[in-house]
């Protein structure tokens, strides 16, 4: 089962895939996780990577293509995958195409989840992560139980650059500028699925294995 998650930042596809990879039991790949592990190693990759994620822009297709393609080339996607934050443009849906028939792959779900602007910017602007052991927190909806700490290792929370409001708000615009047309893209395939992401997780998962199931 070959899947795609298209949504903007903060719409939710990385919690909703990690709860869907252990009922499906294929894998859950993150571009997102793939560029931060980048800048992680600093190298020089890397380093291009955090200028591009820090000024809230795309990272190039040629770069992103070549990585997801050796991505789903791995045994562990010989039973299908959920792809999350990749496709982001038309161009990287038709580069997508072309790799899937390069493996001998289908597409045979791209579920889309719908989020509003403001939505967005007050679920990331709240995000923190422990500089120690890397505990993701939300203030709204997971806040630590003592303010700025964590509650597993006691590290400090900090603020990733493009979780900033300002960041987010530029994200968002890009994402409508250049991956909107990729849900139209998908539409036209009869492979596309909307679900409305502000539902809490639960509502959200059942929803998805419905489509499934149907």
């Amino acid at each position: 089962m070959n899947m795609v998650f298209l949504g903007p930042p903060g719409a939710g596809k990385g919690t909703y895939a990690k709860r869907l990879v252990e009922m499906l039991n294929i894998p859950h790949i993150s571009t997102g996780d793939m560029f931060r592990e980048a800048v992680a190693s600093k190298s020089e990759l890397g380093k291009k990577v955090e200028e591009i994620l820090k000024r809230g822009d795309l990272v190039p297709d040629d770069l992103t293509n070549s990585i997801v393609k050796d991505r789903l080339s791995k045994e562990d996607c010989k039973n299908g995958f959920i792809l999350d934050g990749f496709p982001r443009t038309v161009a990287q849906a038709k580069a997508l195409d072309e790799i899937m028939r390069s493996l001998g792959k289908d597409l045979d779900y791209v579920i889309y989840f719908e989020v509003d602007e403001e939505e967005v910017v007050k679920r990331i602007s709240n995000r923190r992560i422990c500089s120690n052991c890397g505990k993701i927190y939300n203030l709204i909806t997971l806040p630590p139980k003592v303010d700025g700490k964590c509650d597993v290792c006691g590290g400090n929370l900090y603020q990733r650059e493009d979780d900033k409001e300002e960041v987010v708000r530029k994200r968002y615009k890009v994402y409508m500028e250049n991956t909107y047309p990729v849900i139209e893209y998908y539409q036209k395939s009869n492979k596309l699925f909307t679900v409305n992401g502000a539902l809490d997780v639960d509502s959200v998962i059942k929803e998805v294995l419905n489509i499934i199931r149907r």
